[in-house]
């Protein structure tokens, strides 16, 4: 049996549940008989039926689970959530094969879903497109495997180099660096990420909204490291589109959708703040400004995507540069504009950031 070809079909389904079923993995199910696929299903939405559940509750009567190979893109769970285990119910079924892409990194499940397959006398074949699997999850798998958020930094750039006029002009329209397509691209990869990051100086001087209002998806929790409050509450970001959480100094409340936690500005904040997201559950979190917050994570290390545009038709001649960061040589346009997308494991080594004060 061509398990390759099977799997790729479930990871197929699986990228229909994302970004919906977020903060859960996007999960895809196959069940075959000889051949022939005779019932698929995806994990839809968050809360919902699991993709083993939607695929064996469209499997013809007529065809026998002891019959056929179950496909499905992660360790099937084994424990009580807000649905029951999908490894009891495969057993009950009397499936006697099962051929997972990944182990699911969540300690809950984590191996324990095989091995319940296995004590039942179920065949279980593991690792089968394991990288393909681990990388449609990348923000789950990071989160269980590394207790932190996945990290995407991103910016934009003018030809020379810069991301900003200084002073900032009145109207936003001279400040503008991309294109429609990219700025449509960003509000998509900010629907499929749980949080977005900005600092005060950002904040202030670009006075954003954070949302998703270019396509169709949820807004991310707004994330604002704010030392002292000095970005006014009638600023766009603290409006009631989305949730709001600021780090800061001094106050630890929660008003409506506001947010307040208090860290320790006299230490090291990166990793009290990414704690804090961790200990709330969020997974993944999209940086977007400005240069020396971004050229923090990037001296700390502290990233796992940069995503940077640059319009090759626009020169400021000054203004604040851009994050001390060695593009690569290859990108793709995005309307008019160049997109360099880099994953830390292949990026070119980090120049030291010379401005190190960032809060």
């Amino acid at each position: 049996m061509n398990h390759d070809y099977y799997m790729k079909e479930a990871l197929n389904l699986a990228r229909k549940g994302w970004p919906q079923v977020s903060p859960n993995p996007a999960v895809g199910c196959i069940i075959v008989q000889g051949d022939e696929i005779v019932a698929s299903g995806y994990h839809e939405q968050f809360g919902g039926p699991h993709a083993e559940v939607n695929a064996i509750n469209v499997l013809p009567e007529n065809i026998s689970p002891s019959e056929c190979t179950l496909y499905v893109t992660l360790e099937p769970c084994s424990h009580f959530g807000k649905t029951p285990p999908c490894s009891d119910l495969i057993i009950s079924k009397g499936f006697k094969t099962v051929v997972i892409a990944c182990q699911d990194p969540n300690p809950l499940v984590s191996g324990m879903g095989i091995n319940k397959l296995k004590k039942a006398g179920i065949e279980v074949i593991t690792g089968v497109l394991e990288a393909e699997a681990a990388e449609l999850n990348k923000h789950f798998m990071t989160f269980h495997k590394e207790k932190r958020p996945y990290i995407i930094l991103k910016w934009a750039l003018t030809e020379d180099g810069f991301i900003s006029r200084t002073p900032v002009p009145a109207s936003q329209e001279l400040n503008n660096i991309t294109g429609q397509k990219a700025k449509e691209l960003v509000h998509k990869i900010r629907s499929e990420t749980m949080a977005i990051l900005v600092g005060k100086n950002t904040a202030l001087a670009d006075n954003p909204k954070l949302t998703t209002r270019l396509v169709k998806g949820r807004n991310p929790v707004r994330l604002l490291i704010d030392k002292n409050l000095g970005v006014p509450r009638s600023y766009n970001i603290y409006n009631e589109e989305a949730p709001i959480i600021i780090f800061n100094a001094n106050k630890e409340s929660t008003e409506a959708h506001v947010r307040f936690i208090k860290l320790d500005f006299n230490g090291e904040i990166l990793p009290q703040l990414l704690r804090k997201l961790t200990d709330l559950n969020i997974q993944s979190v999209l940086v977007e400004g400005g240069a020396s917050t971004i050229n923090r994570f990037l001296e700390k290390d502290n990233w796992d995507e940069a995503i940077v545009f640059q319009n090759p038709d626009l020169f400021f001649g000054n203004g604040l540069k851009g994050p001390e960061f060695a593009l690569k040589n290859t990108f793709e346009l995005v309307g008019n504009d160049k997109l360099y997308h880099h994953f830390k494991n292949e990026t070119m080594p980090v120049k030291e950031p010379e401005n190190k004060e960032i809060f």
